[in-house]
């Protein structure tokens, strides 16, 4: 017997299903509301400009510092020559002084030939005295003459390399304007672009840098021996800067730059490095491996060899990273940067 049951309709079971999917698509969307975004590929583009900018600020700087400290070094070239041209000038007008007594008491002396004035002369004998002595004032004018054309030769190179160091000084200077124009260039070009994203992005980078700050300031270094006494001692004063920010061009005591924070500790413990990290880069004994870096030895990073800080122990630099950032303990294989070498001083 045939079953008379109605079949039933294809648009029922259509509607169901539309109506579970809708309900996931509302359960998916209300979770994707409470939940944290996905990360804008914008954004985060944004984000790698604003570091790649920071980087080459701090580049820059280490530019900074080498123009500085060249101009400070040529500043006092030239107060040396200057203060031996003044010295030089005074020795000079003193010989012109003796020269000219002597050639106004030559002139007194007489105005007739010498044979004539013999001729002449009430007291033959007393002449001869006369004239053996204007002999030795001869000697003596020469002598005098002699020495004031040496001394005057010398004056006047004196004065030329005074000349050609305030040259080089004006073009350090002007380098150093340069450089400056640069770096603050490149930080407000870095901060426009923070501009860009949302006030919530801005905080999360903040946190995000915050998070790195405190988690720097604390780190298991472990018990390795240290380079050497000095050098100990330069990473102690470095370790006591630990939370302070990063300046550029700063040389402590409450802001440091990557170079500043190395030269002012070591400074601490007696030694005088170069200002800059290319310079510091040779400034002692390299160490090429990393297994071979003992705590207080430079850490050089970068192809350029702009960035350096200290081996901390365990893997760890202590270092002034960039802007925003605060001197810190950070992983060498996590900082971004290559390693070059190692510099052990002292």
């Amino acid at each position: 017997m045939a079953s008379h049951r109605r079949p039933k309709q294809p648009g029922q079971r259509l509607t169901g299903v539309l109506t579970v999917t809708a309900a996931a698509a509302v359960a998916m969307s209300t979770q994707s509301a409470s939940a944290d975004p996905l990360p804008d590929p914008d954004k985060k583009g944004v984000q790698a400009q604003i570091d790649r900018l920071y980087e080459s600020a701090t580049q820059a700087t280490e530019k900074y510092n080498g123009a500085k400290e060249k101009a400070e070094g040529l500043q006092k070239q030239v107060k040396v020559f200057q203060e031996e041209a003044a010295r030089k000038q005074g020795e000079l007008n003193g010989l012109r002084d003796r020269l000219g007594t002597v050639a106004a008491g030559q002139y007194r002396s007489g105005g007739l030939d010498p044979s004539l004035q013999l001729l002449l002369s009430q007291d033959p004998d007393g002449y001869l005295e006369r004239a053996s002595a204007l002999d030795r004032v001869g000697d003596r004018q020469s002598a005098l003459l002699t020495e004031f054309l040496a001394q005057q030769r010398s004056l006047q190179q004196q004065r030329r390399e005074a000349s050609a160091k305030l040259r080089d000084l004006d073009s350090t200077r002007q380098e150093l304007g340069r450089r400056k124009t640069e770096i603050q260039g490149k930080l407000r070009e870095a901060q426009r672009l923070l501009n860009t994203l949302t006030a919530k992005e801005r905080a999360r980078i903040a946190a995000e840098e915050d998070r790195a700050n405190r988690a720097g300031a604390r780190v298991e270094l472990g018990d390795e021996p240290g380079a050497s006494p000095r050098a100990a001692a330069a990473f102690s004063a470095a370790q006591s800067r630990v939370g302070l920010p990063y300046v550029w061009g700063a040389t402590g005591p409450n802001s440091f730059d990557c170079s500043g924070l190395t030269s002012w500790a070591f400074r601490q413990a007696g030694i005088s490095l170069p200002r800059t990290s290319q310079a510091q880069a040779g400034a002692g004994t390299r160490i090429n491996s990393l297994g071979d870096l003992r705590p207080g030895d430079l850490v050089i990073m970068r192809t350029d060899l702009s960035h350096v800080g200290f081996y901390a122990g365990n893997g760890q630099i202590l270092h002034s990273p960039k802007p925003g950032a605060q001197v810190r303990y950070e992983s060498i294989a996590r900082s971004g940067m290559p390693f070059m070498w190692g510099v052990r001083i002292g």
